[in-house]
């Protein structure tokens, strides 16, 4: 990804542009880079900020998605920000809802794409094969609806991130704490502008996890992606990009 890691205050992140703030977060098994397409788009009129959520980082014992959240309320006051837009992809969408229930004076909108809190069907209880490259390519391809998205590049910083133990220890924690935390009864709190940007093909959370979101969420709005799996700003970032901008375009009055 062609834009510097900016490290300050115990915290890693991008920041580019001026305006808004649009503040993207990534899934479990995420990387910066899954953001570059959306960052590219909206640098130029928004203030982007992608912070490095801190999996491999927080104690063992505390790392979940309640924790998470708490690391962006924390970095969200450092960066002085409020009434921000939060978009979120898998986990980061999961981490996005629970601040927004607990924080919702912060947020102006929501984003979710593939977003955890309902229901998802992602590498399950355990890696019993971490060790074959295959098995995890082929866990990678799952993810998409192309499985020629699911680069060699990606699927070697997958493999290598399973095989590390301390790495697979919190990313099992993390997926469990997910799973735990379903927020089916949370949801109607979050009384704010909600934009559902979905892969019509998405195997981790499925279609009709969408639906249910868009049921519950009682400002939500549901925009499909074809021909797109779990991740659509990486698999389709023009369409994912240009849903993005007609919510942003309306929600913000531009």
């Amino acid at each position: 990804m062609n834009y510097e890691v900016i490290e300050q205050e115990g915290f890693k992140f991008i920041e580019v542009g001026e305006g808004e703030p649009l503040v993207l977060l990534h899934g479990l098994m995420g990387e910066l880079s899954n953001w570059e397409h959306t960052v590219d788009k909206f640098k130029s009129n928004y203030r982007v900020l992608v912070p490095i959520l801190p999996i491999y980082e927080l104690p063992i014992l505390t790392l979940g998605v309640k924790s998470l959240s708490k690391y962006l309320h924390r970095f969200l006051k450092f960066k002085k920000l409020d009434q921000v837009v939060l978009v979120g992809n898998s986990l980061g969408g999961h981490v996005g809802l629970v601040f927004t229930v607990a924080h919702q004076e912060f947020v102006k909108a929501l984003v979710l794409t593939g977003s955890s809190g309902l229901y998802e069907n992602a590498f399950g209880g355990s890696f019993p094969r971490r060790e074959s490259y295959d098995f995890i390519k082929e866990k990678v391809e799952f993810t998409f609806y192309d499985p020629a998205t699911a680069t060699k590049e990606l699927v070697d910083e997958v493999f290598q991130t399973v095989n590390d133990r301390s790495r697979v220890i919190r990313i099992l924690a993390l997926a469990k704490s997910a799973i735990r935390h379903n927020m089916a009864k949370e949801l109607k709190k979050i009384t704010i502008p909600v934009s559902l940007i979905w892969g019509k093909q998405d195997k981790v959370t499925p279609p009709d996890v969408a639906e249910e979101f868009h049921q519950l969420l009682p400002n939500s709005e549901l925009n499909w992606v074809d021909k797109c799996g779990h991740a659509p700003m990486m698999e389709q970032p023009v369409v994912f990009n240009d849903h993005l901008e007609k919510f942003l375009d309306r929600i913000l009055l531009k």
